[in-house]
């Protein structure tokens, strides 16, 4: 179990990636909120929906052997 696979951007998976970038975008529009004086009842809940979709893709990072694409070719 690779520790880095949970904060280096280049062993993240989409899943953990895309958690990364709505946990940013969340935090900036929570900021807009606070700054604008607005407030809307359930924002909260897209942390844990963040931190979830992170999890889940985490525990796929995981359990995914190094090579295993799944058929899926990346050319550069």
């Amino acid at each position: 179990m690779k520790a880095s696979k949970l904060y280096n951007f280049k062993e993240m998976n989409s899943y953990q990636f895309i958690a990364v970038v709505g946990l940013i975008m969340t935090l900036v529009a929570h900021a807009i909120l606070l700054f604008t004086d607005k407030h809307i009842s359930s924002f909260n809940a897209l942390y844990a929906c963040w931190v979830g979709v992170f999890i889940i893709g985490a525990v796929i990072n995981f359990n995914t052997k190094p090579g295993n694409d799944h058929g899926h070719h990346h050319h550069h």
